[in-house]
């Protein structure tokens, strides 16, 4: 027959060998969720990349829109899917994907289109480069480089100019959009063979 007191002590080492398992498996199950990884590494770099750009460049902003009315008295709207400011000068803002339209006082509307773009919330005025695309009156134009001027009120469309109008279509190596006057200056330099002055009203 065991004693009492064997007894006592069998249940004692049982009751330690059990908290000494449980002690095991909650730490060992704690190793694993901590493994264990919430966010994907791809998601992680591309998190510590936004961050960087975020430092490098300044606050990054989405789908904004600027709308104002120009020292013509035109009105216009720019929109932009992507933008920051500089953190040197807060009033130049860059944009990706940027969308401009320009309503005009006798109800015509000129829409620009362009890869990149630069605008000044101060002076008003915009820079647009890559892909640039502008529509007006039936007119598509197609260049590299577009730059709109609020304080002379111009805009002026260069490199690989292309012109596709319902009269045909024109090569060129600079517009000139002056708004105030609605006139349109064509200039070529290779030899000359277009410079002339269109009459846009």
């Amino acid at each position: 027959m065991i004693s009492r007191k064997k007894k006592l002590r069998i249940a004692q080492i049982s009751l330690l060998i059990l908290g000494l398992t449980i002690l095991f498996f909650t730490y060992a199950n704690k190793e694993n969720n901590s493994s264990t990884q919430i966010i994907s590494k791809e998601t992680q770099e591309r998190i510590k990349k936004d961050l960087a750009e975020t430092s490098e460049k300044g606050d990054i902003f989405y789908n904004i829109e600027y709308s104002g009315i120009d020292l013509a008295g035109n009105r216009y709207i720019l929109k932009s899917e992507e933008a920051y400011s500089s953190k040197e000068d807060q009033e130049i803002v860059n944009m990706k994907f940027v969308d401009a339209f320009f309503y005009f006082k006798d109800n015509t509307i000129l829409k620009v289109e362009s890869d990149t773009g630069i605008y000044n919330n101060k002076t008003l005025d915009m820079s647009f480069a890559g892909n640039v695309k502008a529509s007006y009156e039936g007119s598509n134009l197609f260049a590299e480089k577009a730059e709109y001027s609020n304080s002379e009120s111009y805009l002026v469309i260069s490199e690989n100019v292309k012109i596709n109008d319902v009269k045909g279509s024109m090569v060129a190596d600079k517009l000139y959009f002056d708004i105030k006057k609605q006139t349109l200056n064509i200039a070529s330099f290779n030899d000359g063979k277009i410079s002339t002055s269109v009459n846009l009203k």
